[in-house]
């Protein structure tokens, strides 16, 4: 009788024992995954805030637009620790840093987005957008002519700058 309510009790111990375990895997599992957002949840969210940032440059509302891109950067900046070749998520880094007015940062996500895909319609537009910024029109003329057959518009709008400049 005393073994009978010894072992009774020991396994009732196990059932704890093996059931805290579990449910402490299934809770840390879950605050784990939704912690952290994946490359394409941050690049989608950074994207967002570049639109709104946009919109709110047209109304001169600039100090407001630069937070904005400080976000979308800080997001961007998350997402490319998870996918370091993505030339879109650079591109945007070069975006961003430009509208911050960090140039030379800018021209490095651009450069890098091109070493992976040269032809990368808005990584030659916008870089060709910071050597207009920046007085180096002969570089901008080199971007546009990288565009020059791709039939978008990322070649009249950088056309239309270089000229009115």
């Amino acid at each position: 009788m005393v073994a009978d309510h010894l072992l009774h009790n020991m396994i009732k111990k196990i059932v704890y024992v093996v059931t805290f375990c579990l449910l402490s895997q299934v809770t840390f599992a879950a605050g784990d995954s939704s912690s952290s957002s994946s490359e394409e949840d941050l690049y989608n969210e950074s994207k967002n805030f570049i639109y709104k940032a946009k919109k709110l440059e047209k109304k001169g509302k600039n100090e407001k637009a630069i937070k904005l891109y400080e976000s979308a950067y800080k997001k961007l900046f998350d997402a490319i620790k998870k996918d370091k070749n993505n030339p879109d998520i650079l591109n945007y880094l070069g975006f961003t840093s430009r509208k911050m007015g960090k140039y030379d940062e800018a021209e490095k996500y651009y450069l890098r987005g091109l070493d992976i895909k040269p032809d990368h319609h808005g990584i030659n537009e916008y870089l060709g957008e910071l050597y207009v910024k920046t007085q180096r029109i002969d570089l901008a003329k080199e971007r546009l002519e990288v565009l020059r057959n791709c039939e978008c518009i990322e070649y009249e709008e950088l056309a239309k700058l270089i000229k009115i400049n």
